[in-house]
């Protein structure tokens, strides 16, 4: 019978358990409606209002020294788990738990979730199911002993005699620490083997300071409630609440457990209104606020990993938000200061602006607001730019103006919560300033230079205008400045803030990257072009009107990088130098180097293949022109196509014309005749450099230049030949002749290049670049090369691109793209514009001086040794 009985409870024990919660339910449905009749809001605000600062502060300290205790069972529950967790670890994972079991309960349930959550990642399914297992049977353990302590205060000493009644409740619950411990400890199952004397001690000790605490914590309360009452004599009814709370399963005993107390208050003279005081002080700061931090450490944890599993790309996207808010924030609100500073009665008529002045900082004068003014502009500059040492003065600047601001009566309360989030934000965005240097972009001095320049010119003008005594009907009120005095203030405070905006860019672009200023190494490129070859451009670098950027690896050499620097950006010639095949890894390199320099890179005359690879890494490009490449193994004068050429080198034969190469080093006397070839053929224009040689000796000295002499043995052309490293490919640089050089000496000494360039074993002669040849030539071209295709049909006046194309289509047999690279979203006008200046810029290299052959390498060795030093 009994077991037919037992069978039958537990096949619709489910249905028991939803019987009994609902008549629970309905229970604590109908006290709490009798207690909300009794009890208005307004006496329990009474009750709240009565306590101080200072009681609400130890209250809130108080609620989180209650809920540690709880941290024991997550310090025991790793014991049972083979994976190790750092103590960090442990106390996050275990105050998240801990509260939302607090407060959401669902019968152990929950807390069983999110320890299995937190702990997974080092043990099986099995063994963080039986390691909670355990541990959740000491979880009521405490409140087991707490019963006892309840019954020895009713029985033994007479405290809390109105709660006698409720001695089955107190009985109840004290029996499942006798049963707990005999079960666990006389249980040769092997569920229980790595269940210790110390880890069941460890366990029974945290469960009783877990509900002492609570206890404790729900007296001290009542202390700071000042109430007249033996609090000693609480503690039994506030166990037996606790009992009531845990057999109605509802969770955090919410309802039960308050209906109980409010009950039980009521006997000792509580009145209602100061038990639901009580009780929500004790909802409020021991469940409440403990789990608004857990709710942080849960989506701290949860954001760690989404962000772990996408790469970082939230983290990174959510600080570059805050990045730019910070950066919007501080130039909305300089702007605003200045307005306000210069032209007041103007803008405090608009409505616009009267809507956004709840969003900006106040200061108490006029100057004080244009160099706070200035100060954020600049710092803004700073902030937006990424440089590190911007952090702390911009920290120090908003905590001052929010300072200032908040202590101004009155203030918009909405602003208190902007001015805040404006810090966090700069806080949480602080690893996006990284970079080392700051160089001021064009774009970023016009947006700059025009907000000084403007605001100082108009407010120069307004006031000069005024005080001249001038009237113009057409000029409203508002916009003249009430006083001298004040207009000179004014002034004062735009030139201070010209010196802050100095002082701050000087303070920003103060650290030097050692690589951008390295000196000139001949012997350490000639070295890398021995050992790895060298390109079209790689004779350049001896122009040294070029900086030098070394890719290394184990201390060694790999790639050369020539480039220049204008404004924030570094003008790159040509391709890389050296070893190809390190040539991810340098661009890689490069990067990075420059963009903590806080530069930009542009990539000027390069190939298809590096453009593409370029555009890989975040660059556009546009083409440029296109580079014409001779073929010497099929080069001929056969045929109609080149009959002139053919009579015009048979002409120069005739006449006794010769061609010979002459090697380095060269003499004076060698240097003082190609000297006066040079200055004869650029007459009163000057040199330019970077994508193109100079007359220069030593540059001149570094390979072998062809002449052209005539019948008496006089030179009346030269051309620097440029060695590749390679036995492939060769070219010209400089070609130079006399005026006294008959008409087509130039076709002349090509022709005699290609033959004895042929006869050496090289295979092409490259004759340098068509500017904008065949660019823009497609209706589907970007728009800027369709612009430059226009440059190039009716440019003639300026330069002869299309004459120049044709001159060297006589020998090309084929013709190579080159390109512009640049970072995306970098103004391309810009880009361009430096490029030419850079390009157009007259030649600085050193002067040629006659100087004794033996002085001369003295002199270059001497350099190159200082260099090194």
């Amino acid at each position: 019978m009994g077991k037919r009985l037992w069978s039958g409870i537990q096949k619709h024990m489910t249905l028991i358990k939803g019987l009994f919660m609902f008549s629970v339910l309905l229970f604590i449905i109908r006290e709490i409606g009798r207690v909300a009749r009794e009890v208005s809001g307004q006496q329990v605000q009474s009750v709240l209002a009565s306590l101080s600062w200072g009681t609400l502060g130890l209250l809130l300290v108080g609620g989180f020294v209650a809920v540690l205790p709880m941290l024991i069972y997550d310090f025991t529950i790793v014991e049972f788990l083979p994976g190790k967790f750092s103590t960090g670890y442990i106390i996050r994972s275990g105050w998240v738990t801990n509260t939302f079991t607090n407060l959401m309960g669902m019968g152990g349930l929950l807390g069983a979730s999110l320890r299995a959550n937190f702990y997974s990642a080092s043990a099986t399914k099995k063994q963080v199911v039986y390691a909670i297992s355990k541990i959740a049977l000491f979880l009521l353990a405490g409140l087991s002993l707490s019963c006892w302590v309840a019954l020895l205060l009713l029985f033994g000493f007479d405290v809390g005699q109105p709660y006698q009644g409720y001695w089955f409740w107190l009985l109840g619950g004290g029996l499942y620490f006798p049963g707990l411990f005999f079960f666990t400890r006389f249980n040769d199952s092997e569920f229980f083997k790595d269940l210790t004397w110390t880890r069941e001690l460890r366990l029974i000790i945290g469960s009783s300071l877990e509900w002492g605490g609570c206890a404790l914590f729900f007296l001290l309360i009542g202390w700071a409630l000042d109430l007249p009452l033996n609090l000693v004599a609480v503690f039994p009814m506030f166990v037996v609440a606790s009992v009531a709370g845990v057999v109605s399963m509802i969770p955090g005993g919410l309802g039960s457990f308050d209906v109980f107390m409010i009950l039980g208050l009521g006997m000792l003279g509580v009145s209602r209104a100061d038990a639901a005081g009580w009780l929500l002080l004790y909802r409020l700061f021991y469940y409440l606020f403990p789990f608004g931090v857990g709710v942080g450490l849960f989506f701290h944890d949860a954001g760690r990993k989404i962000n772990r599993f996408l790469n970082g790309l939230p983290v990174a996207a959510l600080r570059r938000g805050a990045h730019l808010f910070v950066t919007t924030f501080m130039y909305f609100s300089g702007v605003m200061m200045l307005l306000y500073a210069t032209i007041p009665d103007v803008v405090l008529t608009n409505h616009l602006y009267i809507r956004l002045v709840p969003y900006m900082f106040y200061f108490l004068d006029q100057v004080s607001n244009i160099i706070v003014a200035f100060l954020l502009i600049g710092l803004a500059r700073g902030v937006g730019a990424r440089v590190k040492r911007v952090f702390w003065p911009t920290l120090l600047v908003l905590a001052i103006a929010i300072g200032n601001t908040l202590w101004r009566e009155n203030f918009p309360g909405g602003l208190a919560v902007l001015l805040g989030l404006v810090l966090a934000c700069l806080i949480f965005a602080r690893p996006e300033l990284y970079r080392e240097g700051f160089h001021y972009s064009w774009g970023g001095l016009l947006v700059d230079g025009s907000i000084y320049v403007g605001t100082f010119l108009m407010y120069t003008v307004l006031g000069l205008y005024m005080f001249q005594g001038h009237h113009r009907p057409w000029l409203p009120q508002s916009w003249l400045v009430p006083s001298m005095q004040v207009w000179l203030n004014g002034l004062g405070g735009l030139l201070v803030a010209l010196l802050i905006l100095l002082g701050i860019y000087r303070y920003l672009a103060h650290s030097r990257q050692a690589w951008l200023h390295q000196p000139f190494d001949g012997p350490r490129v000639r070295a890398l072009i021995r050992q790895f070859g060298g390109n079209e451009v790689s004779h350049l670098a001896f122009l040294r009107d070029k900086r030098l950027y070394f890719y290394q690896e184990d201390g060694e050499d790999q790639l050369l990088i020539l480039f220049r620097q204008r404004a924030d950006k570094l003008l790159v010639m040509g391709e890389p130098i050296g070893n190809q095949e390190k040539l991810t890894l340098a661009l890689k390199q490069f990067m990075h180097d420059t963009d903590l320099a806080g530069l930009r890179p542009v990539f000027y005359e390069i190939s298809e293949s590096l453009t593409l690879r370029l555009h890989e890494m975040g660059f556009d490009f546009i083409k440029v022109g296109e580079e014409g490449h001779v073929d010497l193994t099929t080069f001929n004068l056969v045929g109609k196509a080149h009959r002139g050429e053919r009579a015009l080198v048979n002409k120069f034969r005739r006449e006794g014309y010769t061609c010979e190469i002459q090697q380095a080093p060269f003499s004076d006397e060698d240097f003082s005749t190609l000297q006066a070839i040079s200055d004869s053929w650029l007459g009163d224009q000057t040199e330019k450099g970077f994508s193109m040689g100079f007359f220069d000796r030593t540059y001149l000295n570094e390979a072998p230049i062809a002449v052209m002499k005539n019948a008496d043995g006089e030179i009346v052309a030269f051309a620097n030949l440029m060695p590749t490293g390679d036995r492939k490919m060769t070219s010209i640089d400089l070609m130079r002749e006399s005026h006294a050089a008959p008409s087509g000496i130039m076709d002349g000494l090509f022709v005699y290049l290609f033959e004895l360039c042929r006869d050496q074993g090289y295979t092409a002669f490259n004759l340098g670049m068509a500017p904008l040849a065949n660019v823009g030539v497609s209706n589907f071209s970007f728009i800027e090369e369709r612009a430059a295709h226009l440059i190039y049909q009716y440019g003639s006046s300026v330069y002869s691109f299309q004459g120049l194309r044709a001159y060297k289509e006589k020998y090309v047999t084929t013709w190579q793209p080159k390109y512009l690279a640049y970072r995306r979203r970098a103004s391309l006008i810009f880009t361009m514009l430096q490029l030419m200046l850079v390009i157009n810029r007259p030649a600085t290299g050193p002067k040629t001086r006659l100087v004794p052959h033996w002085l001369d390498r003295w002199l270059t060795d001497e350099i190159n040794w200082q260099n090194r030093r």
